[in-house]
């Protein structure tokens, strides 16, 4: 198969990986604003969903999951301990095993995030098509299966 990009021409500003990068960084700061009467920032929601989700139970599958190292991982499920959204508890089948579960105002806060997020994805998505949002969907899991 021919190359997308032609290396003598290619311009990284204009190519999908900064595309990419340029979208994420915009949704991110519609997603730090949304959810701030909620007192939850972007890294913080993922944290939230994973765990509310059952998806990762573990610091450890959490810093696997989002490519976090332990200890910003430790800082950040120490600020939602703090704020009373997470906390940690000690497995009943191995006590060394530290598992992570929502609160219970963890519990009421999550769909709210799913609401926010719903919101800023359509905010983002305004004037595309639904069949427009699942070619883009399925274009993205390509690349990341190319990967």
């Amino acid at each position: 198969m021919e190359p997308i990009y032609d290396k003598k021409t290619f311009k990284p500003r204009e190519a999908i990986g900064s595309l990419i990068g340029l979208a994420r960084k915009t949704m991110i700061n519609k997603i730090d604003a949304e959810l701030a009467p909620f007192d939850v920032s972007a890294a913080q929601w993922l944290v939230v969903l994973l765990v509310g989700e059952y998806a990762v139970s573990s610091a450890t599958g959490l810093c696997d999951k989002l490519s976090y190292d332990p200890g910003a991982m430790t800082r950040l499920l120490d600020r939602l301990e703090s704020k009373g959204i997470v906390r940690r508890v000690r497995s009943p089948e191995d006590r060394r095993t530290i598992q992570l579960e929502l609160t219970e105002n963890g519990k009421t806060l999550y769909p709210k995030i799913i609401a926010a997020m719903a919101d800023v994805n359509n905010s983002l998505l305004r004037g595309f098509s639904h069949d427009e949002v699942s070619q883009l969907e399925g274009y993205l899991r390509r690349m990341l299966a190319n990967a």
